[in-house]
This record gives C-alpha cells, sequence and structure tokens, in this order.
C-alpha cells in the first residue's frame, strides 16, 4: 500500500501483540502500541520516533480504554486496523478457581476486547472503513481441561465477534477472528495465573503434562507475516486459524463433534423444534 495505515493493538509488549507490531513498523505502517506495561517498548520506539506511540492501558478499565483509543486517533488521525490481543491464562480446573480469579481473567480476555470494540466503532464508522482482528484461540470451539475459562473467553468472545462482524458490515468495517494456535508468547509463564492445586486432580495434571510436552512452540513472529497478509486482503474471511498444525487439529476437533452428534442423532430428533 501506498499510504501508511494507522494500527491499535492491546497487549503489544510482548508475545503476539509486539511481533505483530514490529511487522506493522517494518511496513512502513504506524503503531499504537497498548499495554500494561509498555517498558519494554521503549528500544522499539526509539528506533521509529515518528512512527511508535507507547500507550499504557489496562484494557479491564473501560472509561481508559475510551480515552485511550481517543489518543491512539488524536496521535496519527485516524485508525485502519484494530488487533484485541490483550490476555492473559488462567489455569487450574474449574473446581479450583476462586470468583476473583475467574472474574479478573474474564474482565481481560472478554470484556477487555469488548471495551475496546466499542470504542473504535464509532470513529471506524465515521471514516467508513477498518478492519477489526479479534485474536482468539484455536481451541475456542470447546473446553479443555486445565484451561478451561480461557476457553470460556475466547469462546464468548468468538460468538461476541461473530454478531459484531454482522452488526458493523454496511459501515465498511471487517472483522477477522484470528484463532491463532500455540506460539512461544509467554502466556504460561508471565501471563497466568495459576489456582490452588486440589490433590484430587494430581493423575490429571500428570496426563496434560505429559500430552503438551516441554515444547513451547514456534517464534511468534513467524505467525507476523499471515498476519501482514490478512491485512491487505479487500475481503477478509471471518475467521482464520493461524498455524499448519493448529488447522489440522481443529478440523480433527470439528470432526468429532460431528461425529457425536450423529451418533445421537436419533436421540435429538425424538423431540420438536
Amino acid at each position: 500500500m501506498t499510504t501508511a495505515r494507522v494500527w491499535f493493538i492491546t497487549g503489544a509488549s510482548r508475545g503476539l501483540g509486539r511481533a505483530f507490531a514490529e511487522a506493522a513498523l517494518a511496513a512502513g505502517d504506524r503503531v499504537v502500541a497498548a499495554a500494561r506495561n509498555v517498558d519494554p517498548l521503549a528500544e522499539l520506539a526509539e528506533e521509529h520516533p515518528d512512527s511508535l506511540v507507547r500507550l499504557p492501558l489496562d484494557v479491564s478499565d473501560r472509561q481508559a480504554v475510551q480515552e485511550g483509543v481517543d489518543q491512539a486517533v488524536a496521535a496519527f488521525g485516524r485508525l485502519d486496523i484494530v488487533v484485541n490481543n490483550a490476555g492473559g491464562l488462567l489455569y487450574g480446573m474449574v473446581e479450583e478457581a476462586t470468583e476473583e480469579q475467574i472474574r479478573a481473567h474474564l474482565d481481560v480476555n472478554l470484556f477487555g476486547a469488548i471495551w475496546v470494540a466499542q470504542a473504535v466503532v464509532p470513529h471506524l464508522r465515521k471514516q467508513g472503513s477498518g478492519h477489526i482482528l479479534q485474536v482468539t484461540s484455536m481451541g475456542s470451539g470447546g473446553g479443555f481441561a486445565s484451561v478451561g475459562f480461557y476457553g470460556a473467553g475466547k469462546s464468548a468472545l468468538d460468538s461476541v465477534s461473530q454478531a459484531l462482524a454482522m452488526e458493523v458490515d454496511s459501515f465498511g468495517i471487517k472483522v477477522t477472528i484470528v484463532q491463532m494456535g500455540g506460539y512461544n508468547t509467554g502466556l504460561f509463564t508471565t501471563g497466568t495465573t495459576t489456582t490452588q492445586a486440589h490433590p484430587a486432580y494430581g493423575p490429571l495434571r500428570v496426563k496434560l503434562a505429559e500430552m503438551w510436552g516441554e515444547d513451547a512452540g514456534p517464534d511468534p513472529a513467524t505467525a507476523a507475516p499471515v498476519i501482514m497478509e490478512l491485512v491487505d486482503l479487500p475481503n477478509p474471511p471471518l475467521r482464520l486459524i493461524v498455524g499448519s498444525n493448529s488447522y489440522d487439529l481443529v478440523q480433527q476437533m470439528d470432526q468429532a463433534r460431528t461425529e457425536e452428534y450423529r451418533a445421537w442423532e436419533h436421540l435429538s430428533r425424538k423431540a420438536l423444534g
């Protein structure tokens, strides 16, 4: 493109958000990089003093999000690509999680993304264009032991985003649900809140550890070219799985669900409706 685009990226200080910000800047675009702690972006800001604005932001604070988006628009005059990437992981079994942990988790992973969407849509509608990327997960179609609340937030965001896409389409605004595979983002370390383990789930935790292994996944930078190609599309998809292995796993999960539906079709059809 000949005209530099303006990106608004949450969770931009590390992982996928950082990788997307770096790729956008390398392409000659401008970026408003939002994160709770923007200190890790200091060096990147020095390299791109005219193209990168660091924005301290807690997405769980709705008022702060509104003010932050207004600041982003004021900085560069418009927004073209909004990446709802901020999030964390609540690791633990459903029984173990406290109310405080669950609410804090969803405040960021679900409500934070909703607050951003609500704040940017008026600006995008006014300019008649824009592309919102809702970062979910390749597992957002279902739950999995020990990461059920992470899946719950991503699944809910998927549903809200599908509705949002229908609502804003006539305004020239596109929405893509970006179903990310497993990348080495630090989600399972710095981005994790852990429940107090109940001994009854000890054997299951051992099985899960064996299943997942030690591989942290590829560098987030390897996903950035896919995102850059996605935002260049004139008619982007509503959903995109990012990751070859993840694509195969999603197909397997969808097939298993379809097979289970069919296996119990006889019982389903006994009810009217």
